[in-house]
């Protein structure tokens, strides 16, 4: 007796699979790193950031381009004034606006030396935090 379509459906199925199989086992074989020293593997970034095979060391470009430092205008404890733009009394954190260079500077209550409330004068001092510039030693100047 006959097999069913679905039997020969199926049958072809399975032969497609194994002959797939076996095309990824032969590339997997042609196509390998076994052999291959380090220096074969490792990819280099350059100085705009694409990648490379060539070392830092070697490239002639890289000389002829200096490497600059980003300048650091802000100097590091400082008195500055500033307006108090947020403070939030629940969380206890607020941002002032810096008088000089407009940036946001973020606050913390703990720094806080008299209550504070937006739109409030204050002086503070500018130390470098994890994750940008803080006010440290904020006091509310008189009012004029």
């Amino acid at each position: 007796m006959g097999d069913s379509f679905f039997k020969k459906e199926n049958a072809k199925k399975k032969a497609k699979k194994q002959k797939e199989k076996a095309l990824r086992r032969e590339d997997r074989k042609t196509n390998n790193n076994k052999g291959k020293t380090l220096d074969d593997l490792l990819v280099y970034v350059d100085h705009q950031g694409n990648f490379t095979n060539t070392p830092p060391g070697e490239r002639p470009e890289e000389e002829a381009a200096p490497i600059v430092a980003p300048k650091d205008d802000t100097p590091e404890e400082t008195q500055r004034t500033g307006t108090v733009i947020s403070f939030f009394d629940q969380k206890g954190f607020g941002f002032i606006t810096d008088d000089l260079s407009e940036e946001h500077i973020f606050v913390h209550s703990s720094e806080l030396q008299h209550p504070i409330q937006e739109r409030d004068r204050v002086t503070y001092t500018i130390i470098k935090g994890p994750k940008g510039l803080n006010a440290q030693q904020v006091s509310k100047l008189p009012n004029a």
